[in-house]
């Protein structure tokens, strides 16, 4: 039997599973095995995905709207209007909750629930399938969703496919909420932070560990808040520790007592990793976002973390923020090298719908992008052309500095100089020209690029740079030998130096979908 109501999305990638249909699926009440949820990804052709869903028969649709799939679902809207012009459509998310009477494809939809629907939804399907001959024209196009009890929410975890907690990210939340106001993020308009029963949740976690799952991706925007429930969370997982179990957390950076450190620091080497936001080192940018972050406590919990502890950091960083400007933000990233994090996320100002970042357009006259998803042109502080290298910048330094393929030869790029960030600038600049591409280079091709900047620009030495290189190529259990390097090898072979084209013993690759090695 065809459902009568069709959840959809379009994820950002396959890997994704979309955690807030669940939720909507998971609080349908007595509507729920007439709710089935289709989940699509952004690079599927339209007219596929329209064809999808409309073999389904669906009498309502409830599509979830992001930054990543705004734009496609626009399209998609359009063409299931004009297929089936009867068809109910509802639209929520975070893209369509905030300025929505700017966004003129709204205008084809019949109802959009702004905030958390969990609840919401199933009272208006419930409306809408119970009188559908209501003449609803006087009705309110716009629902605002009141904030739900978190107590009255069914988790929706059993949603979960086996394919699912084998193939897919999963999300899971024990809160929801921040406390903070940062301007650049939604999270600054949101109530108070709410948090779920400990006890039923990690009911929840356990079934989900007993079915296999084995990488648990908390979307917590404040993990560490609660020291209590930090606690539970964490000596949970502790007692069920095994290999291949994996937590990906995002913490507070200046909030790391004592008892979460004693329990963190049992963890094994990459069992945990931690999405930290620093943004910016820079105090005055911080004021001027509302961002509250204690700078040497910060340092200190990061030093703490790299130095005792196995836990694998992700911390990010925002170039084109209100008073930034690139000589800033560089200070910024040296001092975060300096930290030594496993991976430094560089992303670029985004003006989200409903933030209050607004109101510094005309002081720092901030420019953004009008399309998704909409990130800052430029400033008054930092011109267009240098957020362009920043963008190149960001995108090289996943492909050398993140990736975990150059982790020693990366260091070579600035030893000469000791300023990282001036120095990697200097690479990127040169690896686009060269190139003249920041996406598709083979690994084979970027160690050859690699190496030639190594020595004619950075002043290393040939045979240092090709020993470096190997040995980086080799860390993967790589043993096919570069073309560039095989000079260079050879030479070192026959000086007894050790290197050998045995297959070296492999390290602890990083965790799939989520973590690098250290």
């Amino acid at each position: 039997m065809h459902s009568n109501i069709i959840l959809v999305t379009l994820n950002a990638k396959y890997i994704h599973a979309s955690f807030g249909l669940r939720y909507l699926h998971a609080n349908m009440q007595d509507l729920a095995e007439r709710t089935s949820i289709l989940e699509f990804d952004i690079n599927q052709k339209i007219n596929d995905i329209a064809e999808s869903i409309l073999d389904k028969s669906p009498t309502i649709l409830g599509f979830g709207i992001y930054i990543w799939n705004v734009e496609p679902t626009s399209k998609l809207v359009s063409i299931l209007r004009k297929l089936k012009p009867d068809l109910k459509i509802i639209v929520g998310g975070p893209e369509v909750s905030y300025e929505y009477s700017e966004q003129e494809w709204l205008k084809q939809v019949d109802y959009l629930i702004t905030g958390e629907a969990d609840l919401a939804f199933y009272d208006l399907c419930k409306d809408l399938l119970i009188e559908p001959e209501v003449d609803r024209l006087s009705q309110k196009k716009v629902i605002h969703a009141t904030i739900p009890d978190v107590k009255s929410i069914r988790h929706p975890y059993d949603l979960y496919a086996s394919a699912d907690l084998q193939n897919r990210i999963v999300y899971v939340e024990a809160s929801r909420g921040c406390p903070f106001t940062c301007e650049f993020c939604l999270s600054s308009l949101d109530v108070p932070v709410r948090a779920f029963p400990i006890d039923p949740f990690l009911q929840a976690m356990d079934q989900l560990f007993q079915r296999g799952l084995r990488h648990f991706k908390f979307v917590d925007r404040t993990f560490n808040l609660n020291i209590n429930t930090g606690k539970a969370i964490l000596h949970f997982f502790l007692e069920r520790m095994e290999p291949g179990l994996f937590l990906h957390f995002e913490m507070i950076p200046d909030r790391l007592p004592e008892p979460l450190r004693e329990i963190i620091a049992k963890f094994p080497k990459g069992s945990i990793q931690f999405e930290i936001g620093i943004q910016s080192f820079n105090t005055e940018v911080s004021n001027n976002i509302s961002r509250r972050q204690n700078l040497e406590k910060l340092e200190d919990n990061l030093k703490f973390l790299r130095k005792q502890t196995g836990v694998h950091l992700h911390v990010d960083l925002i170039a084109g923020l209100p008073g930034e400007n690139l000589e800033s933000f560089g200070e910024g990233f040296d001092r975060l090298i300096h930290l030594n994090p496993q991976e430094i996320q560089i992303g670029i100002l985004k003006r989200l719908r409903g933030t209050p970042i607004v109101r510094h357009e005309a002081e720092f006259e901030m420019v953004y992008d009008d399309c998704p998803p909409y990130e800052v042109l430029n400033t008054k502080d930092i011109s267009f052309a240098d957020l362009q290298r920043v963008k190149r910048f960001a995108r090289y330094w996943d492909l050398v500095g993140n990736s975990g393929n150059f982790m020693q030869s990366v260091h070579l790029i600035w030893e000469k100089s000791q300023d990282p960030f001036a120095s990697f600038l200097k690479f990127s600049d040169w690896l686009y020209r060269t190139t003249g591409r920041r996406h598709g280079i083979a690994l084979t091709k970027l160690l050859e690029c690699v190496f030639d900047y190594l020595v004619e620009f950075a002043s290393i030495k040939p045979e240092r740079a090709a020993k470096s290189l190997w040995e980086d190529y080799q860390h993967g259990g790589r043993n096919d030998r570069p073309i560039v390097l095989r000079p260079y090898l050879e030479a070192l072979e026959s000086e007894d130096t050790g290197i050998s084209d045995q297959k070296t013993h492999t390290h602890q690759k990083r965790q799939k979908m989520h973590q690098k090695t250290d």
